[in-house]
């Protein structure tokens, strides 16, 4: 299984509110971030890693390189305008496997996101999509679902019958990247979008609940996202 971080942002927030590093290379309790994410992927079985980062991103392509002398590591060096089109510039390297696709600040508990990946194996379905009933996110992409969690519907508001928001984890099967590569095409652009674009082309897409997903957007974001690491938060 194949393994994908998208990585190409700026982190402007981040550095506008006095950020000393690149959002990629943050550390959280003295790990860096897109260092700790990769790790995880091979602990998990990652046959490889593919990263994609912008051409402003030298010293985050620095640190990238010194980790490829150890690990299966393909780094992508390419501005986009989106998150669906730096997902587009990493599809050659996902062909032909199932794969595992997040962006950089996605913080999730390890135990947690290996259980999801042991169910993705082991089902049939099209897709596992990470949510969460946790929600702390600016613009929340709500899920809908039906019978055994499988998504009948992405919304940018929400739903009556919306429990869950997307975590911005998404297991998929190699199929999905014809379905990536037709949105781009027509123009479209964001993740959200492939993803209604996903159930508009009726993928069997499961919904695979996260108790907690945080995404570090902020400084304030970086202090949370360690004591959740730590266990020293609460749920909600």
């Amino acid at each position: 299984m194949k393994y994908a971080v998208i990585s190409a942002g700026e982190g402007s927030r981040l550095l506008k509110e006095g950020a000393v590093r690149p959002k990629p290379l943050t550390l959280l309790n003295g790990v860096v971030m897109i260092e700790r994410l990769i790790r995880i992927f091979i602990a998990n079985g990652a046959s490889s890693v593919a990263v994609i980062i912008s051409r402003e991103s030298s010293e985050v392509s620095a640190f990238l390189h010194s980790l490829q002398k150890e690990l299966p590591l393909d780094v992508v060096v390419k501005t986009t305008p989106s998150s669906m089109h730096s997902f587009h510039e990493l599809a050659p390297l996902l062909e032909g496997d199932d794969f595992c696709l997040t962006t950089v600040d996605t913080i999730f508990k390890e135990s947690e996101f290996s259980a999801y990946i042991k169910a993705f194996q082991a089902s049939q379905a099209d897709g596992y999509m990470a949510v969460t009933d946790y929600i702390d996110d600016e613009k929340p992409l709500y899920v809908s679902t039906g019978t055994d969690l499988r998504i009948t519907g992405f919304h940018d508001d929400a739903e009556r019958d919306c429990k869950y928001i997307s975590g911005g984890i998404y297991c998929l099967r190699p199929f999905s990247l014809d379905i990536l590569a037709a949105c781009v095409e027509k123009g479209m652009s964001r993740m959200r979008n492939f993803q209604k674009e996903l159930v508009r082309q009726g993928a069997d897409l499961v919904a695979y609940p996260f108790t907690k997903i945080l995404d570090v957007d902020h400084v304030g974001d970086i202090a949370k996202a360690e004591r959740f690491l730590s266990g020293k938060d609460m749920l909600r």
